[in-house]
């Protein structure tokens, strides 16, 4: 197997507390920042309306004002988007309430979206249940109507085929599952090999060496759409401190070919939550703290290389945007100059145009309140104008 380890460049763009936002000339912000363009919420209190109850495992006390459990599913916990032609998204869901135990009654789904951006709301618009009515999960699922649940997989990141189907990024396995257009799994999971987190059911009396809840947080499909580039959240025993294994899946073969390189953390107690191809060698990912609110102090975007730029054996990190120090002039949002983005988990990243990205955060429904202490936090769709133009390949719009 290929191995390269990712190391970072431009250190002195990494300095964690800024004065405030640059700008640049020409209408357009300084290179390695990024300005708001549009910003639109989906409450926190949104929930499928006619579903099945919910959150009957995570307690009856209130969490940020919210006292569960829920007559409905709510509709949170976005962990990756894919634009459609029509102006909306397909968002996934993860596991639910956060670990396999608390989550047997979460359904879990791909919801489809769509951002009004000139009121700010974000409405839902339909969706599909992820289900398995085929049978071939090999071990036995929570519900009999195969109807996957938050105990079953937790699935954090997905890309679509020009097919109209889906490849999700599950973190209990690590497992990358095939689903069509209407949500049903159309082969058995696909394991890593030689990888196993605690949640695996399939790894027997074999140790787990991948801390729970730290498997596949981000799937790339390159423009050519038959590669799959699968980051892992977690470092795998043995493997350097702070490094994450970047895995290549061949999409005709649904396998993978056995070459990966190493993704190096700013810091060990990073995490990073989603990634996504920029061309067939560059991708942007987002590498952030695990903290929310004021104390949060490192959100961030990176443009990562494939190739080996300076021939040193180690790839190039490239700060594009600190997400705690945006630019708003324009108060988009009602909110201030700047605007911070200041979430325990930022999951999604999607590029628009050579300048142009959203970012959204999963809102961890009901236990995180990064926005407002005490309130649950909304589901946020930001659009971001980028001071550093993409070498971006078209392909990777659709």
């Amino acid at each position: 197997m290929k191995a390269k380890m990712i190391s970072c460049a431009a250190a002195a763009a990494l300095v964690l507390v800024a004065a405030g936002p640059a700008y640049g000339t020409g209408g357009e912000p300084a290179p390695g920042t990024a300005r708001l363009e549009k910003f639109a919420k989906l409450p926190a209190r949104t929930f499928l309306s006619g579903s099945e109850p919910s959150g009957s495992l995570i307690g009856t006390a209130p969490i940020n004002g919210v006292t569960p459990p829920f007559a409905d599913q709510p509709i949170q916990g976005f962990s990756g988007q894919i634009r459609n032609s029509d102006g909306s998204y397909d968002v996934i869901s993860d596991n639910g309430y956060g670990n396999k135990a608390n989550s047997a009654d979460f359904i879990l789904r791909i919801q489809r979206v769509f951002p009004d951006w000139g009121s700010g709301q974000v409405d839902v618009v339909g969706g599909i249940n992820l289900t398995d009515p085929h049978s071939y999960v090999p071990f036995p699922l929570h519900r009999t109507d195969r109807v996957l649940t938050g105990t079953d997989f937790d699935p954090e990141s997905f890309v679509r085929l020009p097919d109209g189907t889906y490849w999700v990024g599950d973190e209990f396995g690590p497992f990358l599952l095939h689903f069509d257009r209407a949500g049903r799994l159309m082969s058995p999971p696909v394991s890593l090999p030689g990888v196993f987190a605690p949640d695996n059911p399939l790894r027997g009396d074999t140790p787990s060496n991948l801390g729970g809840s730290r498997g596949f947080e981000s799937l790339a499909l390159s423009p050519d759409k038959r590669t799959i580039y699968a980051l892992l959240e977690g470092t795998v025993a043995g493997d350097p401190a702070g490094s994450l294994r970047l895995n290549e899946f061949d999409v005709r073969a649904g396998a993978y070919t056995g070459k990966r390189w190493m993704y190096q953390r700013e810091s060990p107690s990073h995490s990073v939550a989603d990634a996504v191809m920029v061309n067939a060698h560059q991708f942007l990912v987002i590498e952030r703290d695990d903290f929310q609110g004021d104390a949060a102090v490192f959100k961030r975007v990176f443009l990562v290389d494939l190739r080996d730029q300076n021939n040193d054996g180690l790839l190039d990190k490239t700060p594009m945007v600190d997400l705690l120090n945006i630019a708003n002039p324009r108060g988009v949002g009602g909110f201030g100059d700047p605007f911070r983005f200041p979430f325990f988990t930022i999951e999604g990243v999607l590029v628009l145009d050579d300048r142009t990205i959203l970012v959204t955060n999963d809102n961890n429904f009901p236990n995180s309140a990064g926005r407002t202490p005490g309130q649950p936090d909304d589901n946020e769709f930001i659009v971001l104008r980028l001071g550093t133009k993409l070498n971006l390949d078209r392909r990777t719009l659709g």
